[in-house]
Formats: structure tokens, C-alpha cells, sequence
């Protein structure tokens, strides 16, 4: 599902924003999970994986200290607007209270392609609270 989601953003804007391969990325998230770094959570419908998010902790002195980072929430498209994402979200939420985290923050792929998704965020109670989310690219990307 995380290449549904990257591919997805990136036909959406346009842009080949994103360097996918499916096993090294598989091979990364379970070295994260593994080294206790990052949280994934999948749902389900029946024996059907439609939905995942994941959580990281990080750290800032305008967070207070410890927070969450929300890098992917994706609800393959078939299934959105079923109250999945709302679930995962509040399974995100409630990691992020077990942990005494002070906040938890998201970024949004690019509007006004994904106002949906703005949408979505503000009406779980997430503000917009600064600008836009940029990048450099130190090394190049291989294998996902």
C-alpha cells in the first residue's frame, strides 16, 4: 500500500517526486518497527488489508520535547469515506497518548490536489500551523 500511496500522489501532482521498489522498502519498515523507531498499524476488512498509518517519534523545542510524526495514513480509494482513516487515526492518537507524546503532526501532499485530505486532518481537530513541508535530497535514491 505504500507504493498505492506514493504513486497516487504523484499522479496527482505530476511529478516524480517519490523512488518506490517494494522490497527494500518492506526490508526498511521492518528494520524500523524492529529497532522500536517507528509504529505501523493496518486495517482490515475481513481478510482484506484496505488501510495503514504510521507514527515516528521525534523532538523539537517548539513541541516541547517529544511528539509524533504522522509520515503516511492511505485508505486504498474503494474504501475511503467508510470511516476507515477516522479509525486509524484514533488508534494513532491513542499510541501517541501511551507514549506522553505533547502533539502529534502530519504533513499533506501538495493542494489543491489533496484538499480531501486537509479536510480530513481538520475535521479530526489537526490545524495548519506553519508552511509548506520542503526537502534536499543528500544522497541518491536507491531501492526505495
Amino acid at each position: 500500500m505504500v507504493g498505492e500511496l506514493l504513486h497516487e500522489i504523484m499522479r496527482v501532482i505530476d511529478l516524480p517526486a517519490f523512488d518506490f521498489e517494494h522490497d527494500p522498502t518492506a526490508r526498511r519498515l521492518s528494520t524500523f518497527i524492529a529497532d522500536g523507531i517507528y509504529d505501523g498499524f493496518v486495517a482490515f476488512d475481513g481478510e482484506q488489508a484496505v488501510g495503514f498509518a504510521t507514527v515516528y517519534q521525534s523532538h523539537s523545542l517548539y513541541g516541547n520535547g517529544a511528539y509524533g510524526t504522522i509520515p503516511e495514513l492511505y485508505v486504498r480509494p474503494e474504501h475511503r469515506s467508510r470511516g476507515i482513516g477516522n479509525q486509524l487515526l484514533t488508534t494513532l492518537i491513542a499510541n501517541a497518548r501511551e507514549r506522553g507524546w505533547s502533539m502529534l503532526e502530519v504533513t499533506t501532499p501538495p493542494l489543491p490536489g489533496f484538499d480531501r485530505t486537509l479536510a480530513f486532518y481538520e475535521r479530526s481537530g489537526f490545524a495548519i500551523t506553519g508552511g509548506r513541508k520542503l526537502k534536499i535530497q543528500l544522497q541518491p535514491m536507491v531501492g526505495g
